[in-house]
Parts: structure tokens; C-alpha cells; sequence
């Protein structure tokens, strides 16, 4: 008959039954616990006046400090003296500090400041790093954007931190700008009044600022004009959509023409 006693080191590992079933034990009341403490946690964030962004920060790196101290319950459990594992640790960071990756400190401290002084929020369309897309989340090593075309698109923070960051949404209004070419010889004053009753007959123009039409160039083929209306930031992409397409058929209604680039070519015969 095999007599079995949990208090008995197994071979070759050293470690006893009730050691094992000990460190399960605290990893998965641990694990449970941090995601109670967690949510207990950024509820009571979100009754408060901070972002939300800054909420989900807050709890990202909360949760990461309560799962380490978890793993390291659960090594002490075991019978390793935490100790050495600190140690160790910190040896393996020096390590990958000497080999010049200090790459995940300066992500931390990049999303520290992200979150901190929110030039981007979570919700809102920005462009960084030659990238576009709404802000889902700002993590603890990195920032994601969903595209229009549904991509996800994941970004260190510190690529963010040291980028130009365009931030689209930000602001309540926005000016939509549309540019059209005109031929030579065409009755400006007539072009631009037509232009002019597109947008202020657009439900969705603001009156003020009041809507305006620029002429910016003379190119080589058109005097190129602007439709300068102010929207909504909501409204944007419908307001643009509606007078691109909307001057296109007025123009084309009153016989004006919208010319197209054209190159003159002039052969010169050679008597031989």
C-alpha cells in the first residue's frame, strides 16, 4: 500500500504537493482578487472628473502591479525566496539595458504623459506617425488606432509622444474646404455667387463664421477657387460629400466650365 504525504518533497524538483496546491491557490484567488480590485477600482475612477482614457491607463497599470505581486506570492509559495528573484530581475533589466533596449521604460513613461496631459482621447480621429484612425485604448507600452477601413493599428507610445499629432476631432467646428478650377474668361463674380448660395442654403453650414470663396491660384489650365464653409465636426464629411458634389452640378447647370489640364504641343518642321 503506497502511503501518501503531502508533506513529502517530490524527486527531483524538491517541492512538496502542499506547496503546489498552495501556489495555485494564490494564483487563482490572486487572479480573481486583482480583477475584483480592478474594476472596484476604475468604477470609482469613472465617478470622478478624469477621462476615460485616463481611467483605463490607471487601471492597466494597477492591474500589471497587482498580477506581479501575484507571481511573486506565488514563487514565495513554492519555496523560493523572493529575494533572488528580485535580484534576478533586476539583473535581467540591467541586461537589456546595457544592450540599449531600454525601449519599454521609455514606452511606460511616454504613455505616463499621453495619459497624463491627453493630447489624444479615447473616441477621437487623429493622425501620428503618418497614421489615421479613431483612439481605442492608450495601454501602458502602446496606443491603438482603428482605421476607416477597419484596421487595427497598434503604435508604441513613444512613437506617439515624439510625433506631430493631428488631432481632428478635438475641436466642436471645423471649416470644410472644396477646390474647383473655373476656365479663363469665366465671370468670377457670377461663379463665386453661385458657390456662395450652395453653402448658405446648406442645412448644415454654419452662419457664423460665415461661409466665403477664395481664389487661390491661376494655374495653367484654371482660376482655382475654394468653398470655405464652416460645420459641425460631426458634420464634416457630409458638409464636404454634399458641396464637392453640389457645385460640380450647379456649375455644369449655369454653363460654366470646369476645365480639365491641357497641354499645347507645337511641332516644328525640319527641312532636310
Amino acid at each position: 500500500m503506497i502511503n501518501l504525504n503531502l508533506e513529502n518533497p517530490i524527486p527531483y524538483i524538491g517541492i512538496t504537493p502542499v506547496q503546489i496546491i498552495t501556489a495555485l491557490v494564490i494564483l487563482i484567488v490572486g487572479w480573481v482578487v486583482t480583477k475584483i480590485v480592478v474594476a472596484s477600482f476604475k468604477k470609482g475612477l469613472k465617478k470622478t472628473k478624469l477621462p476615460e482614457l485616463v481611467v483605463e491607463f490607471l487601471g492597466k497599470f494597477l492591474s500589471t502591479f497587482l498580477y506581479v505581486a501575484v507571481i511573486l506570492l506565488t514563487i514565495r509559495a513554492l519555496g523560493v525566496q523572493t529575494g533572488s528573484v528580485v535580484l534576478g530581475l533586476s539583473a535581467v533589466i540591467g541586461l537589456v539595458l546595457g544592450f540599449g533596449m531600454q525601449d519599454t521604460l521609455t514606452n511606460l513613461a511616454a504613455g505616463v504623459w499621453i495619459a497624463a496631459l491627453r493630447p489624444i482621447d479615447k473616441g477621437e480621429v487623429v493622425g501620428v506617425a503618418g497614421y489615421v484612425g479613431k483612439v481605442e485604448s492608450v495601454g501602458i507600452m502602446s496606443t491603438m488606432l482603428l482605421a476607416p477601413d477597419n484596421v487595427l493599428i497598434t503604435i508604441p507610445n513613444r512613437i506617439i509622444w515624439g510625433s506631430s499629432i493631428v488631432n481632428y476631432t478635438r475641436m466642436p467646428t471645423r471649416r470644410v474646404n472644396v477646390d474647383i478650377g473655373v476656365a479663363y474668361g469665366t465671370d468670377l463674380d457670377r461663379a463665386i455667387k453661385i458657390a456662395m448660395e450652395l453653402m448658405e442654403n446648406h442645412s448644415l453650414v454654419l452662419k457664423d463664421p460665415a461661409p466665403s470663396v477664395a481664389i487661390t491660384a491661376l494655374a495653367d489650365s484654371s482660376i482655382n477657387l475654394q468653398l470655405r464653409a464652416w460645420t459641425k465636426t460631426e458634420d464634416y464629411w457630409t458638409v464636404k460629400g454634399d458641396l464637392t458634389k453640389g457645385i460640380y452640378n450647379a456649375y455644369n447647370k449655369e454653363g460654366i466650365e470646369i476645365p480639365f489640364p491641357q497641354l499645347d504641343v507645337h511641332l516644328k518642321r525640319e527641312e532636310g
